[in-house]
């Protein structure tokens, strides 16, 4: 926190896809935005804030015209996590994870997440792209703060380094590398950083676990993030079924750690559409912190190819 003023920022509840923040005497603390990158925050005029939301709500409106006009396809659904699993889209799919409304508290301030988007298109045989980007809006905005901010914006690409039980290939673990630069936020955090998530997936009896080991570079200062997580699915096979994720992440320059913990659930209402919801508890440097999380996982086909290679994603 070198060379800061103290000027509040919002804490955002996710970094590449999702994290906990601190916000303690003013000043913004945590993994993302990045410590002690950013000079005070600017406090835009309500035209100004309607010209920067334009974009966004472009965008949103591209991905929901995309889903209403293509066919849904068969994929695995992945909310309402912060983590991710060993395995990418298929070929020619595209994925819309999309959370219309979020709820998040944290040190007595208050904001919607409105929305939480995550984009996936499976754009070669066990590769996909990934791209995220979340709307903050404060419901009790501190003064000087900006009411709107357009964070955890990444564009992130997923290799299947290790083919294996996701991908239909046998018995044992699937590995995958997600790795790619996180953008400068809107309203928030300048800079580049980035991100390497080392991920391995494995069924055990009628559950999966996915193991997140996830460094990253903060956006700016390019300070050091250490992130090890864990997901687990029970009952994979039913049409609703209990998730939890558990996580430790800490970053080392401000020397704030952060352990969470989800439980929530997921509801495959046919193939291509999958209802999900979470609940978050977290202790983010000693504060608490809780999210509510509802949303939905739509996959379509963009494109068709003739035949799948084997191994290249989906369960």
């Amino acid at each position: 926190m070198v060379g800061r003023s103290h000027v509040p920022f919002i804490p955002s509840p996710r970094g590449v896809v999702g994290r906990l923040q601190l916000v303690r005497n003013g000043w913004h603390w945590g993994s993302r935005p990045a410590t002690g990158s950013v000079g005070p925050v600017r406090t835009f005029k309500d035209d100004a804030d309607r010209r920067a939301l334009a974009p966004r709500r472009r965008i949103l409106a591209a991905s929901i015209v995309l889903v209403a006009v293509t066919g849904a396809a068969n994929a695995w659904a992945y909310r309402p996590f912060d983590g991710t699993d060993a395995d990418v889209a298929g070929l020619g799919d595209f994925e819309v994870e999309l959370g219309p409304v979020h709820w998040y508290s944290q040190n007595g301030s208050h904001y919607a997440i409105a929305p939480a988007t995550v984009l996936n298109l499976g754009y070669l045989p066990g590769c996909e792209l990934v791209v995220d980007f979340e709307n903050f809006v404060g419901i009790d905005t501190p003064l000087g703060q900006p009411r709107d901010q357009l964070l955890d914006t990444d564009v992130l690409t997923k290799v299947v380094l290790l083919p294996g039980v996701l991908q239909g290939v046998g018995r044992g673990p699937s590995g995958a590398l997600e790795l790619g630069p996180l953008l400068p936020n809107v309203n928030g955090e300048s800079g580049f950083g980035a991100s390497s998530n080392l991920l391995v997936s494995e069924r055990l009896g009628g559950a999966v676990v996915h193991f997140n080991n996830w460094l990253e570079l903060t956006r700016g200062s390019l300070h050091v993030d250490w992130f090890e997580g864990m997901i687990v699915e029970w009952n994979v096979e039913a049409p609703v079924r209990p998730v939890s994720e558990w996580f430790v992440e800490h970053e080392f320059v401000a020397n704030v750690t952060t352990v969470s913990g989800l439980l929530g659930g997921i509801w495959r209402a046919r193939d291509g559409l999958d209802f999900d919801f979470g609940l978050r508890e977290a202790s983010v440097g000693g504060q608490r912190a809780s999210e509510v999380r509802l949303g939905l996982t739509w996959t379509v086909g963009v494109w068709h190819p003739q035949s799948a290679p084997k191994g290249e994603g989906g369960p």
